[in-house]
């Protein structure tokens, strides 16, 4: 499709989306983007579904648009890394994240986000991502300083969260910030990419942060942080046994870089406590201490 009109801004925005079979939720995402007051001056999605294609679907959403069929599943690690390069490729100046099954809540998400982005000099800004069946809730826990909260109200009259930021759900980079820091790990596939990325942003030295008051919808995800020790500590647990092989090997690979190690011995006792005493679950922690291994040695085998 032929590229729109330079917006007035002088600025060209270009929306990442990466899709696997849920044609109906990128649809609803698409049309999230095409009522944005400030629009997206180009969508480029990268489907890794080359046995149900969403051609169609992205054809259909009226935006300028690059349609990128995988012909292998990239996961979400590949396929943003593959966006995000398409992205700049094509002049951006701005890249602005989402996953297929989430998307802005209202129609002045990428104004809001642009609009902060430039007064406080960011390198990147994100939304605050809200549960998509309960908007007061977020959709993950946010962290503030040592505390992680579940909702809007724990965070009273904040309006910006510096030094945090959910990636990459609505997510919004500047182009030379992606220079500093690249495009996701296509060897990390699912889970962990977003961690690695912020890793990045704070070892580079780059102002980014979380803009409240602009929401993104996602699914709720709050429910795979299972508390441990009276709620003062969480540990993952997804139940998914290929979410948990991906999550677990991806996070061993994180704990041994510059910035992270520290993480490992608190990890350890963690995930020691929940498996072994909330769950009393030997074997999981044998599962979970091998694929840890695994990711600390750079093993990055597929699951399954």
């Amino acid at each position: 499709m032929s590229a729109a009109a330079p917006h007035p801004d002088g600025e060209r925005v270009v929306a990442v989306i990466v899709t696997r079979h849920r044609p109906e939720s990128l649809a609803q995402a698409l049309e999230a983007l095409a009522v944005q007051t400030r629009p997206v001056d180009s969508v480029v999605v990268v489907d890794n579904g080359p046995d149900q294609p969403a051609e169609e679907v992205v054809r259909s959403c009226g935006l300028p648009h690059t349609y990128l069929l995988s012909q292998a599943n990239l996961g979400g690690a590949g396929g943003f890394a593959l966006g995000m390069l398409t992205a700049l490729a094509d002049g951006a100046d701005w890249v602005w994240c989402a996953d297929d099954d989430g998307r802005p809540a209202d129609e002045h998400v990428l104004a809001t986000l642009l609009s902060v982005a430039r007064a406080r000099g960011l390198a990147e800004v994100s939304p605050a991502v809200a549960d998509i069946d309960a908007p007061g809730s977020f959709a993950f826990p946010v962290r503030t300083g040592l505390r992680w909260k579940g909702d809007r109200a724990g965070l009273g009259g904040e309006d910006f969260l510096p030094g945090y930021a959910s990636l990459f759900n609505g997510a919004l980079f500047a182009a030379a910030t992606l220079a500093q820091t690249g495009v996701p790990d296509l060897r990390l596939f699912a889970r962990g990419d977003e961690t690695e990325i912020h890793r990045r942003l704070v070892r580079a030295g780059l102002p980014f942060g979380t803009a409240l008051h602009a929401t993104y919808l996602h699914p709720n995800g709050r429910d795979e942080f299972k508390p441990i020790l009276g709620g003062r500590l969480s540990a993952q647990y997804p139940e998914s046994e290929w979410k948990r092989f991906y999550t677990y090997r991806n996070r061993g690979y994180l704990m041994r870089q510059p910035g992270m190690r520290w993480l490992f011995p608190l990890e350890l006792v963690r995930f020691g406590w929940f498996f072994l005493v909330t769950r009393r679950d030997l074997p999981g922690f044998r599962d979970w201490l091998r694929l840890v291994r695994a990711g600390r040695a750079e093993r990055f085998t597929p699951a399954g």
